[in-house]
Protein backbone atom coordinates (compact mmCIF):
# COMPACT_ATOMS: atom_id res chain seq x y z
CA UNK A 1 0.00 0.00 0.00
CA UNK A 2 2.66 2.42 0.84
CA UNK A 3 4.80 1.53 -2.12
CA UNK A 4 1.26 2.61 -4.38
CA UNK A 5 1.13 5.31 -2.19
CA UNK A 6 5.04 6.51 -2.81
CA UNK A 7 4.45 5.75 -6.36
CA UNK A 8 1.11 8.01 -7.16
CA UNK A 9 3.14 10.56 -5.17
CA UNK A 10 6.04 10.43 -7.56
CA UNK A 11 3.91 10.86 -10.68
CA UNK A 12 1.55 13.56 -9.18
CA UNK A 13 5.18 15.13 -8.27
CA UNK A 14 6.31 14.70 -11.62
CA UNK A 15 3.10 16.28 -13.16
CA UNK A 16 3.33 19.40 -11.09
CA UNK A 17 6.82 19.72 -12.18
CA UNK A 18 6.29 19.79 -15.99
CA UNK A 19 2.92 21.84 -15.75
CA UNK A 20 5.00 24.06 -13.99
CA UNK A 21 8.15 24.19 -16.55
CA UNK A 22 5.45 24.58 -19.50
CA UNK A 23 4.22 27.57 -17.58
CA UNK A 24 7.35 29.07 -17.18
CA UNK A 25 8.39 28.56 -20.32
CA UNK A 26 5.19 28.72 -22.49
CA UNK A 27 6.25 32.27 -24.32
CA UNK A 28 9.52 30.39 -25.62
CA UNK A 29 6.93 28.34 -27.42
CA UNK A 30 4.92 31.19 -28.60
CA UNK A 31 7.07 33.97 -29.68
CA UNK A 32 10.39 33.23 -31.73
CA UNK A 33 11.65 36.47 -32.67
CA UNK A 34 14.70 36.96 -34.67
CA UNK A 35 17.31 39.83 -34.22
CA UNK A 36 19.19 40.36 -37.44
CA UNK A 37 20.59 43.65 -38.51
CA UNK A 38 18.33 44.66 -41.45
CA UNK A 39 19.58 48.20 -41.57
CA UNK A 40 21.36 47.75 -44.66
CA UNK A 41 19.16 45.47 -46.38
CA UNK A 42 15.86 47.81 -45.77
CA UNK A 43 16.72 50.87 -47.74
CA UNK A 44 17.06 48.38 -50.87
CA UNK A 45 13.86 46.69 -50.35
CA UNK A 46 12.29 50.66 -50.12
CA UNK A 47 11.99 50.69 -46.42
CA UNK A 48 12.89 52.87 -44.17
CA UNK A 49 13.37 53.41 -40.58
CA UNK A 50 10.19 54.00 -38.24
CA UNK A 51 10.23 55.48 -35.06
CA UNK A 52 7.96 57.24 -32.70
CA UNK A 53 9.06 59.80 -30.17
CA UNK A 54 12.49 58.83 -31.22
CA UNK A 55 12.14 55.11 -30.48
CA UNK A 56 12.67 52.10 -33.16
CA UNK A 57 8.94 51.00 -34.15
CA UNK A 58 9.68 49.58 -37.30
CA UNK A 59 9.61 49.65 -41.18
CA UNK A 60 7.97 51.41 -43.41
CA UNK A 61 7.50 52.15 -47.39
CA UNK A 62 5.42 55.75 -47.40
CA UNK A 63 3.62 56.80 -50.68
CA UNK A 64 3.45 60.50 -50.97
CA UNK A 65 -0.16 60.90 -51.35
CA UNK A 66 -1.10 57.23 -50.46
CA UNK A 67 -4.68 56.33 -51.24
CA UNK A 68 -4.58 53.96 -48.12
CA UNK A 69 -1.95 53.46 -45.17
CA UNK A 70 -1.57 49.98 -43.92
CA UNK A 71 -0.64 49.08 -40.13
CA UNK A 72 0.68 45.54 -40.84
CA UNK A 73 0.92 42.99 -37.49
CA UNK A 74 3.26 40.26 -38.59
CA UNK A 75 3.13 36.70 -36.88
CA UNK A 76 5.20 35.06 -34.60
CA UNK A 77 7.90 34.87 -36.20
CA UNK A 78 11.08 36.82 -37.88
CA UNK A 79 11.13 40.65 -37.41
CA UNK A 80 10.02 43.61 -39.13
CA UNK A 81 12.87 44.14 -41.18
CA UNK A 82 12.05 40.54 -42.93
CA UNK A 83 8.29 41.24 -43.69
CA UNK A 84 9.12 42.90 -46.96
CA UNK A 85 6.68 40.26 -49.18
CA UNK A 86 3.53 42.64 -47.64
CA UNK A 87 5.18 45.05 -50.06
CA UNK A 88 3.42 42.62 -52.87
CA UNK A 89 0.49 42.13 -51.42
CA UNK A 90 -0.85 45.86 -51.32
CA UNK A 91 -0.94 48.46 -53.95
CA UNK A 92 2.19 50.04 -55.03
CA UNK A 93 0.56 53.25 -54.54
CA UNK A 94 -0.11 52.42 -50.30
CA UNK A 95 2.30 53.22 -47.60
CA UNK A 96 2.59 49.97 -45.74
CA UNK A 97 4.03 50.88 -41.63
CA UNK A 98 5.44 47.11 -40.40
CA UNK A 99 5.31 46.98 -36.91
CA UNK A 100 7.96 45.61 -34.64
CA UNK A 101 6.98 43.93 -31.48
CA UNK A 102 8.84 44.51 -27.98
CA UNK A 103 12.13 41.60 -28.08
CA UNK A 104 11.99 41.45 -31.99
CA UNK A 105 14.46 42.60 -34.05
CA UNK A 106 16.17 45.94 -32.27
CA UNK A 107 13.16 47.00 -30.39
CA UNK A 108 14.07 46.31 -26.77
CA UNK A 109 11.54 44.68 -24.37
CA UNK A 110 9.54 41.38 -23.94
CA UNK A 111 7.19 40.20 -25.94
CA UNK A 112 3.96 39.28 -23.90
CA UNK A 113 -0.24 39.42 -25.10
CA UNK A 114 0.20 43.37 -22.98
CA UNK A 115 3.56 44.44 -24.70
CA UNK A 116 1.71 43.72 -28.29
CA UNK A 117 -1.49 45.24 -27.41
CA UNK A 118 0.38 47.84 -25.95
CA UNK A 119 3.08 48.84 -29.31
CA UNK A 120 0.14 47.87 -31.78
CA UNK A 121 -2.32 50.35 -30.37
CA UNK A 122 0.50 53.35 -29.94
CA UNK A 123 1.29 52.38 -33.57
CA UNK A 124 -2.17 52.53 -34.44
CA UNK A 125 -2.86 56.08 -32.69
CA UNK A 126 0.11 57.49 -34.35
CA UNK A 127 -1.05 56.26 -37.97
CA UNK A 128 -4.65 58.21 -36.52
CA UNK A 129 -2.63 60.93 -35.37
CA UNK A 130 -0.68 61.97 -38.83
CA UNK A 131 -3.02 60.83 -41.48
CA UNK A 132 -6.41 59.90 -40.32
CA UNK A 133 -8.83 57.51 -39.73
CA UNK A 134 -10.10 57.56 -42.68
CA UNK A 135 -7.16 55.66 -45.43
CA UNK A 136 -5.92 53.37 -42.38
CA UNK A 137 -6.45 49.31 -43.08
CA UNK A 138 -5.28 47.21 -40.61
CA UNK A 139 -3.24 44.48 -41.45
CA UNK A 140 -3.08 41.55 -38.61
CA UNK A 141 -1.10 37.90 -39.65
CA UNK A 142 -1.53 34.80 -37.43
CA UNK A 143 -0.49 36.12 -34.34
CA UNK A 144 -0.81 39.16 -35.16
CA UNK A 145 -4.32 39.33 -35.40
CA UNK A 146 -4.51 38.84 -31.79
CA UNK A 147 -3.92 42.75 -30.92
CA UNK A 148 -5.09 44.16 -34.05
CA UNK A 149 -8.64 42.98 -33.30
CA UNK A 150 -7.76 44.78 -30.09
CA UNK A 151 -7.61 47.75 -31.98
CA UNK A 152 -11.51 46.72 -32.56
CA UNK A 153 -12.32 48.34 -28.81
CA UNK A 154 -9.97 51.05 -29.33
CA UNK A 155 -11.52 54.79 -28.92
CA UNK A 156 -11.61 55.37 -32.29
CA UNK A 157 -11.45 52.00 -33.75
CA UNK A 158 -10.42 51.28 -37.60
CA UNK A 159 -12.67 51.70 -40.33
CA UNK A 160 -10.95 48.27 -42.11
CA UNK A 161 -9.38 45.35 -40.91
CA UNK A 162 -7.81 43.00 -42.68
CA UNK A 163 -7.10 39.26 -40.87
CA UNK A 164 -4.93 37.11 -42.78
CA UNK A 165 -4.51 32.82 -41.14
CA UNK A 166 -5.93 33.98 -37.61
CA UNK A 167 -7.55 32.38 -35.00
CA UNK A 168 -10.60 33.01 -33.04
CA UNK A 169 -9.08 32.20 -29.54
CA UNK A 170 -5.65 31.13 -29.38
CA UNK A 171 -5.94 29.29 -26.08
CA UNK A 172 -8.47 27.03 -28.50
CA UNK A 173 -5.60 26.63 -31.38
CA UNK A 174 -3.05 25.63 -28.19
CA UNK A 175 -5.52 22.74 -26.09
CA UNK A 176 -6.04 21.78 -30.02
CA UNK A 177 -2.19 21.42 -30.60
CA UNK A 178 -1.99 19.77 -27.06
CA UNK A 179 -5.09 18.20 -25.73
CA UNK A 180 -3.03 16.52 -22.78
CA UNK A 181 -2.14 19.46 -21.21
CA UNK A 182 -4.95 21.78 -19.36
CA UNK A 183 -4.34 24.83 -21.68
CA UNK A 184 -6.67 26.68 -20.18
CA UNK A 185 -5.22 26.96 -16.62
CA UNK A 186 -1.69 27.63 -18.10
CA UNK A 187 -1.83 29.85 -20.90
CA UNK A 188 -0.87 32.97 -19.82
CA UNK A 189 -1.12 34.87 -23.39
CA UNK A 190 -4.61 34.17 -24.72
CA UNK A 191 -6.19 36.36 -27.31
CA UNK A 192 -9.88 35.88 -27.94
CA UNK A 193 -10.46 37.54 -31.13
CA UNK A 194 -14.20 36.65 -31.46
CA UNK A 195 -14.88 38.51 -27.88
CA UNK A 196 -12.81 41.22 -29.07
CA UNK A 197 -14.46 41.44 -32.46
CA UNK A 198 -18.22 41.72 -31.11
CA UNK A 199 -19.04 45.43 -31.37
CA UNK A 200 -17.14 46.13 -34.20
CA UNK A 201 -18.76 47.92 -37.14
CA UNK A 202 -16.25 48.63 -39.36
CA UNK A 203 -15.12 46.61 -42.37
CA UNK A 204 -14.12 43.23 -41.75
CA UNK A 205 -12.20 40.62 -44.33
CA UNK A 206 -11.18 37.28 -43.08
CA UNK A 207 -7.99 35.15 -44.81
CA UNK A 208 -8.76 31.24 -44.37
CA UNK A 209 -5.85 28.92 -46.11
CA UNK A 210 -7.01 25.32 -46.37
CA UNK A 211 -4.15 23.77 -45.66
CA UNK A 212 -3.08 25.44 -42.93
CA UNK A 213 -0.59 23.80 -40.62
CA UNK A 214 -0.02 25.77 -38.29
CA UNK A 215 -3.78 27.23 -37.22
CA UNK A 216 -6.66 24.65 -38.85
CA UNK A 217 -8.70 26.74 -41.03
CA UNK A 218 -11.35 25.72 -39.33
CA UNK A 219 -10.69 28.33 -36.50
CA UNK A 220 -10.80 31.59 -39.38
CA UNK A 221 -14.14 29.76 -40.36
CA UNK A 222 -15.09 29.99 -37.30
CA UNK A 223 -14.41 33.56 -36.63
CA UNK A 224 -15.70 34.81 -39.88
CA UNK A 225 -19.16 32.76 -38.77
CA UNK A 226 -18.78 34.53 -35.46
CA UNK A 227 -19.06 37.90 -37.11
CA UNK A 228 -22.09 38.13 -39.45
CA UNK A 229 -20.45 41.44 -41.36
CA UNK A 230 -17.21 39.39 -42.38
CA UNK A 231 -16.49 39.09 -45.37
CA UNK A 232 -14.72 35.47 -45.63
CA UNK A 233 -12.25 34.52 -48.36
CA UNK A 234 -10.65 30.98 -48.48
CA UNK A 235 -7.16 30.25 -50.90
CA UNK A 236 -5.91 27.14 -51.61
CA UNK A 237 -2.53 27.08 -49.78
CA UNK A 238 -1.12 27.25 -46.33
CA UNK A 239 0.25 29.37 -43.34
CA UNK A 240 2.51 30.59 -45.84
CA UNK A 241 0.03 33.27 -47.20
CA UNK A 242 2.38 34.97 -49.29
CA UNK A 243 3.85 32.98 -51.61
CA UNK A 244 2.50 32.48 -55.16
CA UNK A 245 0.27 35.24 -54.63
CA UNK A 246 -2.08 33.25 -53.03
CA UNK A 247 -3.85 36.48 -50.79
CA UNK A 248 -4.02 39.60 -53.27
CA UNK A 249 -4.98 42.69 -50.59
CA UNK A 250 -4.67 45.65 -53.70
CA UNK A 251 -8.21 44.23 -54.64
CA UNK A 252 -10.16 44.99 -51.53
Amino acid sequence: MRSLYYLASVIALILVIALGLVAVFQRRLLYFPTHYDTRQIAPQLGLIRWEIDGDYTGYARVVKDAPRVWLFAHGNGGQAGNRDYVLERIGPRDSVYILEYPGYGERSGKPSRSSLDAATLKAYQWLVQNYGVERIVVLGESLGSGPVCQLAKAAIPPRHLVLVVPFDGLKDVAQEAFPFLPVGLLMLDRWDNGEALKEYTGRLDIFGAQHDEVIPVHHARKLAASHPGANYHEFDGGHGWASGGLVDLSRL
